[in-house]
């Protein structure tokens, strides 16, 4: 949450690796798919709570990305 909020105020993602998130949300995947496996709400519960935020900071990563590329050319 506390990354998140970060590159909300300050409109960039720089400091985040994109191949580190990607890895990171394809393992809280597995863990969502090994949750709904064993019908466990806790891990369940935690591990999409945690999908959605690292989620919308890839999609503001790509986002800021863009903008910048945007504004070089």
């Amino acid at each position: 949450l506390p990354q998140l909020i970060k590159t909300f105020k300050t409109k960039k993602a720089d400091d985040v690796s994109l191949i580190t998130l990607i890895m990171f949300i394809s393992g809280v995947g597995s863990w969502i798919i090994y949750g709904y496996k064993i019908s466990s709400l806790p891990i369940l519960t935690a591990n999409i709570i945690t999908f959605i935020l690292n989620l919308f900071i890839l999609i503001s990563k790509i986002h800021y990305s863009k903008k910048i590329l945007d504004r070089d050319n």
